[in-house]
């Protein structure tokens, strides 16, 4: 008979206990709001204790049928909008940045690669007077375009994780394709970009998610309320529609999810991939 060793049983019993510890704290909050979702009175201030005291599916009826002063369904399609057009744009821009810093060798590329991580280090908030400035002076206040101007120009700043990928592919396959004629244009689109699927479809998700979920920058430049995106749109209800507020929380977390589940063995291959040096 095996015996059992009680030193390593003990240990797993108290990682199993941390991380339910923890995933009971993540979840909970999670759990909250999607009852509160259901809430019938709609206000938060009727909670009997954490939970609310009946439950009703009204919530939702009036999140995509009372539009008059809040315009549900206009606020997705304009949050959609922004963010497959930022992630197109900052996809290609970000995978241009990193394949041009992990194959070309020029003057002064050391210290732009130093720049720009410093640049990251600084938290994205500080240059919001600066941004609202110039979209003034380009007239960008009050349309989307401006705001995937904002999300597709940033984007480059992140390449580092996308020039690892591309420096673990070896640079005999460039060579190679040379010496059979392939110009520089074709050895990138017929050859690095079929081998960086998971790469790109990393890229794409994060660049997909930031505007899907931000705040700070649509609120500092859409003044309209049937231009707002998911985010400031429901921060504009009062305290008695926070089942609303509840029931679009949810329903907007569902296409990252399904993005995410979908997409999921792409982006832990991106993610490793990336992280791995020749």
């Amino acid at each position: 008979m095996k015996k059992i060793n009680v030193k390593k049983l003990f240990d797993n019993g108290i990682t199993y206990l941390v991380l339910l510890t923890v995933s009971f704290a993540f979840c909970f909050p999670v759990l909250w709001l999607l009852l509160a979702s259901f809430s019938k009175t709609g206000s938060i201030y009727s909670f009997d204790g954490f939970f609310p005291a009946e439950y009703s599916l009204d919530s939702f009826r009036r999140l995509f049928n009372d539009t008059v002063m809040y315009n549900y369904p206009k606020w997705f399609s304009n949050t959609l909008l922004i963010a497959v057009f930022s992630c197109l744009f900052g996809t290609i821009l970000v995978i241009m940045t990193a394949y041009t810093m992990s194959r070309f060798n020029f003057r002064g590329r050391k210290m732009l690669m130093k720049i720009t991580l410093i640049l990251g280090m600084f938290p994205s908030f500080m240059a919001m007077t600066a941004v609202y400035i110039l979209m003034t002076h380009f007239n960008l206040i009050n349309q989307h375009w401006g705001l995937v101007l904002i999300y597709s120009a940033g984007a480059p700043l992140g390449y580092l994780v996308q020039k690892g990928f591309f420096d673990t592919i070896p640079g005999s396959i460039d060579e190679a394709a040379r010496i059979d004629g392939a110009s520089g244009f074709m050895i990138f689109w017929k050859i690095i970009l079929p081998l960086s699927a998971p790469i790109i479809v990393y890229t794409s998700l994060t660049l997909f998610a930031w505007p899907w979920s931000d705040f700070i920058l649509p609120r500092l430049l859409l003044k309209d309320r049937d231009l707002y995106t998911v985010a400031v749109g429901l921060m504009s209800l009062g305290d008695d529609e926070f089942s609303r507020f509840s029931a679009g929380a949810m329903f907007i977390a569902v296409p990252i999810i399904i993005l995410y589940f979908g997409l999921s063995k792409f982006l832990i291959s991106g993610l490793a991939s990336g992280a791995v040096k020749e």
